[in-house]
């Protein structure tokens, strides 16, 4: 980061292996943020206590105590802070037990230092757009509005009618637009974590969803210069998963 760049967030890495605390640090201030570190619990209410940072990297095995109960003790001060947890196992019941005590999203070790940076910025946009429409809780993405309060859905102005999960599915994609999403990370977040069917359920509901937002006919647009003009929304990353964006 240059002298004269603007850093994107401050934030807070916590983790007992130095190795890996140094390395998301250094990797993390490369991609342009202030980074604070601590190796512990204990360290990191202290930097709480003397520093204000945007979002928390936390591993969830500490020596002193588990990032569990360190997430709570941060949120008794600040209950909005975004947190991103770190696991060394690949356990479903740890990623249930990160996000059922508010935990904003999870990433397993070993990982890719640019799923951590992108998992970062997916947090802080989510957080950000809560912020900007939290009188409304309206989430707005070109000519889709989804309203959080009342739970409907218009695209170009019509009402859409959507079934639950659905809604979850638009709904996760839309915080997370511009950004790749894979079927496994829609599976985690739509579905139960214990969810044990096919993985081709996430390919099904797309495929409703698409019929629903990205038809014309199902919008009941009939205007000729209108449909020529519409865009789609969701498109598929061959091999990848889903994206939310205008145009290919």
């Amino acid at each position: 980061m240059s002298e004269t760049q603007t850093p994107e967030a401050t934030l807070l890495v916590v983790d007992d292996e130095p190795s890996i605390r140094e390395l998301l640090s250094a990797s993390l201030r490369f991609a342009g943020f202030i980074v604070l570190t601590a190796a512990d619990g204990r360290e990191a209410l202290t930097q709480q206590a003397n520093a204000r940072f945007d979002l928390v990297v936390l591993d969830i095995m500490l020596p002193d105590m588990d990032g569990f109960e360190v997430l709570r003790r941060l949120r008794e001060n600040e209950p909005e802070l975004p947190v991103l947890f770190l696991t060394a196992r690949d356990d479903v019941q740890d990623k249930v037990q990160g996000l059922t005590v508010g935990g904003d999203d999870y990433i397993t070790k070993p990982f890719s230092l640019e799923e951590v940076v992108a998992r970062i910025r997916a947090v802080l946009r989510r957080t950000q757009a809560t912020e900007t429409v939290d009188d409304s809780s309206i989430l707005r993405y070109a000519d889709l509005e989804l309203n959080e309060d009342t739970y409907e859905v218009t695209r170009a102005g019509v009402s859409v009618e959507l079934s639950p999960t659905e809604y979850k599915l638009l709904r996760y994609l839309l915080i997370n637009a511009g950004r790749v999403v894979s079927k496994m990370q829609i599976l985690d977040h739509v579905w139960d974590y214990d969810w044990e069917g096919e993985i081709s359920i996430v390919e099904s509901y797309i495929s409703y969803l698409r019929r629903k937002i990205d038809s014309p006919d199902a919008l009941g647009i009939t205007d000729p210069a209108a449909r020529a003009n519409f865009v789609p929304l969701i498109y598929t990353k061959r091999g990848i998963g889903y994206v939310m964006r205008e145009g290919k």
